[in-house]
């Protein structure tokens, strides 16, 4: 990898706190359209290992079915990093709009 996640150009950041709104926030990706931006969705969530990993876990599920029943496509690229001293991030991007950018 070249880059980092951080780089990316950001179209709209999420703060999760728990994995029950994460379903929220896949379908408000969904909605948005993953191709249809000039950049990336960033979810900011705790660092506390168990509780992220369950978030992102339920982002990429809700996210993969929502994107199936909306019949749009589904080359999602994804990074965790971490966004400071007490959150990770989460940069979801299209392959398409990703290669669009020169990444």
């Amino acid at each position: 990898m070249e880059f980092h996640p951080s780089q990316i150009p950001i179209s709209k950041t999420f703060e999760v706190s728990s994995e029950i709104k994460a379903p929220e926030i896949a379908d408000e990706m969904v909605k948005t359209g993953f191709t249809s931006q000039k950049g990336g969705f960033r979810v900011i969530m705790t660092k506390e290992k168990d509780v992220a990993k369950k978030i992102g876990f339920t982002i990429m599920n809700e996210l993969n079915l929502g994107l199936r029943k909306a019949k749009q496509e589904r080359d999602v690229r994804y990074w965790i990093y971490s966004y400071d001293q007490d959150h990770f991030a989460m940069v979801l991007i299209s392959s398409k709009v990703l290669s669009e950018l020169g990444f």
